[in-house]
């Protein structure tokens, strides 16, 4: 039994298992000290971090879990079944699709990232704790450095968010051809910072998420091929849209452009009808991104058989007024 003015100097007034026995095996004051440490901070800080290795893992694997279900590809995953119950003609969204499994892989680790970063901030917190520093300061000093970082990187932050919600969203992806304002062209790169697109000319223009303001996606679930054509007001009009919608049901029959096209064309009729030209517009629903192509099949198509039918257009030197 060891004597209670020892005990009280080695343990102090609330003396732990492992020192009471470690004083009354050795009976040295040192060995009961160092015992009583060990069990002490050294343990609570080893129970932090493995408490913060396990949590981490489980919430990165939830993560993983729901990225794969926002994917669709689990088996028997909401999603999936959802997709196998959608009639064909909705379920084909060409590049929507594709970019499906990227979109999620990305908000994963976006996710991933985020929760890791959060549950290891808090586990230095408590091991700081453990070690018996005062917080106090620490964290007024972390407070005004965050503060004085937030707004020194506002506009990182909100690019961040933006990306964030795009990605979410599905607004856009790779391979879309998109107007996000000063800039038109197709998406070669999406990250959560900025989105790299290429115009016609061949430009890469690298936009900051958090400077989009709206998105014109031209490439999404479905397009429309729009062609406005131009022939003499004296004409007969009636023949004319006749003529032009036979040829754009001839367009929509042959084979280079079936598995492009989605319903049959139609003739919205005159948009515009001056003393040198009558316009009547005819458009028809495509797949994304093939509108561009089955256009000027259209305009080929629709001259020909404008000429065979003897069909007058406009002079030479007449230029449509702008009616869209």
């Amino acid at each position: 039994m060891a004597d209670p003015a020892t005990l009280l100097e080695a343990c102090g007034s609330s003396p732990g298992n492992a020192c009471h026995f470690a004083l009354e095996q050795t009976d040295s004051v040192g060995m009961a000290k160092a015992a009583d440490w060990l069990t002490g901070t050294p343990l609570d800080i080893l129970f932090v971090v493995l408490g913060a290795v396990v949590l981490n893992f489980l919430v990165r694997r939830v993560i993983k879990r729901f990225a794969a279900r926002i994917e669709g590809s689990e088996q028997g995953g909401r999603l999936r079944r959802i997709r196998e119950k959608t009639p064909s003609v909705f379920l084909d969204t060409g590049g929507v699709n594709m970019r499906a499994a990227a979109r999620a892989q990305t908000i994963g680790i976006v996710l991933r990232s985020l929760a890791s970063g959060l549950i290891w901030t808090f586990a230095f917190i408590y091991v700081l704790d453990a070690l018996g520093l005062d917080l106090g300061p620490l964290l007024a000093g972390a407070g005004v450095a965050g503060v004085a970082l937030g707004f020194g990187a506002q506009s990182l932050v909100r690019d961040f968010l933006s990306g964030t919600f795009m990605l979410i969203e599905d607004q856009y992806g790779v391979g879309d051809v998109v107007d996000v304002g000063e800039a038109t062209g197709t998406v070669e790169q999406v990250t959560l910072r900025t989105t790299r697109l290429r115009d016609v000319n061949g430009t890469v223009w690298h936009v900051p998420n958090g400077q989009i303001l709206r998105v014109g996606n031209k490439s999404q679930q479905w397009a429309r091929a729009v062609v406005d054509v131009q022939v003499d007001p004296k004409a007969d009009l009636e023949k004319a849209a006749d003529v032009i919608l036979s040829a754009a049901e001839e367009v929509w029959a042959r084979d280079d452009a079936r598995g492009d096209v989605l319903d049959q064309p139609e003739v919205l009729g005159i948009e515009y009808l001056g003393p040198d030209a009558a316009t009547i517009r005819v458009q028809g629903k495509t797949r994304p991104g093939a509108q561009w192509r089955v256009s000027r099949l259209l305009r080929v198509q629709v001259s020909a058989a404008l000429r065979k039918a003897e069909v007058p257009i406009p002079p030479a030197n007449f230029t449509r007024p702008f009616t869209r």
